[in-house]
């Protein structure tokens, strides 16, 4: 088994167990609402979890349960190549955000929702739970576990990964969706990938 990857350098700083409960907890809540946000008005997102609304629509079935099984082949990638705290953190995490996102629409819910305004919130909120993710060795799984890898590689920044992976989807999503629909979910998508791109460095969390 090829010997894990190095600790990407934001990651040198190390975290109590309840510093990792309460920024998780709050990152994934962040993150969780923005997706409902976005699921609300019936848009897609770039990514594992663009993929997993696009199947949760066509099949009926919900997204918590799409996006956790289609995170399951990753782990076995992130083990060998980031190591088990990373693995284990990220299955907590997509284990936790399925939840959320199927359950706290029981309380959560829109009679009115203008469009630009949804999509807005949704790329501030979940780009925002994404970087407190990651902050605390952590990922959504799926394609940000390759993002993360290459940042940490080559040091181009993951959220440019991203963009680059969500021009391919979306130009999928042109020929499956109204463009009225996939052009709300471009702009929800870019501005996701904008905070994170314009946030998330490899030299804020150096250890003295």
């Amino acid at each position: 088994m090829p010997a894990p990857m190095p600790i990407p350098t934001e990651y040198r700083y190390s975290h109590t167990p309840i510093e990792d409960a309460q920024g998780f907890a709050i990152a994934l809540l962040t993150s969780a609402t923005g997706i409902i946000f976005l699921s609300s008005l019936g848009f897609i997102t770039g990514q594992t979890a663009g993929l997993a609304l696009i199947i949760a629509y066509a099949s009926g079935w919900s997204f918590g349960t799409v996006f956790f099984l289609i995170n399951l082949p990753f782990y076995a990638f992130a083990w060998k190549r980031l190591g088990a705290e990373f693995t284990l953190k990220s299955f907590f995490c997509v284990t936790a955000l399925s939840l959320l996102v199927d359950y706290l629409p029981i309380g959560l819910q829109f009679e009115t929702l203008n469009p630009i305004l949804g999509t807005t919130i949704f790329g501030v909120l979940t780009g925002y739970g994404l970087l407190g993710v990651f902050r605390h060795k952590g990922s959504l799984g799926g394609l940000g576990v390759i993002a993360l890898m290459i940042q940490d590689r080559t040091g181009f920044r993951a959220g440019y990964v991203q963009l680059i992976v969500d021009a391919v989807l979306f130009t999928v999503a042109f020929f499956l969706f109204d463009t009225r629909t996939v052009a709300y979910s471009l702009y929800g998508a870019l501005i996701l990938n904008g905070v994170i791109a314009f946030n998330h460095r490899r030299d804020v969390y150096i250890a003295d």
